[in-house]
């Protein structure tokens, strides 16, 4: 991974207070207090000054991508400064509460999370899908779904453990997880469908990648964690172990989870903050909706191209303005 992290200082400060005075746009004096910038319709030249927007980015590909995106138009086309934070999903939506975060741009399921901060405390606002499915699965290389038969069976993974044993996992067979703050039902899947796997962190995106390209080059045993949208399913081919289908509640308590995890409508979380005061900017994030062709293009570029988060972005909106047009605010 390649996470961009690059605060914008807000700059022009005598030219906002000329423009506010205008009757124009207003410092943001706090987070989501970004004021209404005057003009951005689609094709115009940016106004200056707009505010601040402080975007979360969280560790895998495809949030990045769209973050940056999304930074780009609210910088480019409306004139807003953006502020981009490096942190774990959990830390993201404590940002909500003291001011740190106004946006999470791709947020998967977190009922537990939605309930605290956006029914309880009442600080975050959903703003829309994404337009992304979101789908977390177990993965093992192609080959082995061809050459093992049963292999994408829940019930034959303990005939096939043997294979799948590292220095990690002991005598059991190893389950390769991410980043520790991603979703994960895998203890309690393992636990209750009677597996003999062991769940051994990887400790980020970037090493799941990395085994999944060398399990696939050099023939190696690979059972794992990963999620759709992502590149890597355009680069490795990659075969999905049939859990017990996700069924409505079978993933209600946590300890007693036995089931595949549902297909998501990824969706985007904001401030109540920034939902109320954050003008043309909280317009566009709530109007930003994409497919995962479209993300996975740009995260792509970013990973695999040598482009950077803004260069990609760039590269997308400029091929892209039949998409984008139509989130801009008038």
């Amino acid at each position: 991974m390649r996470i961009a992290h690059r605060i914008r200082l807000l700059a022009g400060v005598l030219a906002l207070g000329l423009a506010a005075g205008c009757g124009g746009a207003t410092v943001d004096t706090g987070s989501g207090s970004t004021a209404q910038p005057s003009g951005g319709a689609t094709g115009s030249a940016a106004p200056s000054g707009a505010g601040t927007v402080k975007i979360a980015i969280n560790p895998w590909a495809g949030y990045e991508a769209s973050a940056a995106v999304i930074s780009h138009l609210l910088e480019e086309k409306l004139g807003y400064t953006v502020e981009k934070k490096e942190l774990a999903e959990q830390v993201s939506w404590e940002g909500f509460e003291n001011g740190d975060v106004d946006v999470i741009v791709e947020n998967w399921g977190h009922e537990d999370l939605k309930k605290t901060f956006i029914e309880e405390k009442k600080v975050a606002v959903e703003a829309g899908s994404t337009g992304n499915k979101g789908v977390i699965g177990w993965y093992i290389p192609k080959w082995m779904a061809d050459e093992y038969p049963g292999i994408t069976d829940y019930k034959n993974l303990n005939k096939y453990a043997h294979l799948f044993k590292t220095s990690e996992s002991g005598d059991k067979g190893q389950l390769l997880f991410g980043d520790p703050s991603y979703v994960s039902n895998e203890e309690a899947i393992i636990k209750n469908l009677k597996l003999n796997y062991k769940v051994v962190v990887g400790g980020s995106e970037a090493a799941l990648i990395e085994s999944a390209t060398q399990a696939q080059q050099q023939k190696k045993p690979l059972l794992f964690y990963f999620w759709d949208p992502h590149w890597l399913f355009n680069k490795v081919e990659l075969a999905r172990v049939n859990l017990p289908p996700y069924t409505e509640g079978c993933d209600a308590d946590p300890k007693k989870v036995a089931c595949d995890y549902a297909e998501l409508d990824l969706d985007k979380i904001v401030s109540k903050k920034f939902a109320e005061t954050g003008g043309k900017a909280y317009e566009l994030v709530k109007n930003f909706k994409w497919t995962n062709e479209h993300q996975n293009a740009v995260a792509n570029d970013i990973t695999n191209n040598g482009l950077s988060a803004e260069e990609a972005a760039k590269k997308w909106v400029e091929a892209n303005q039949a998409v984008w047009s139509a989130w801009i605010p008038q």
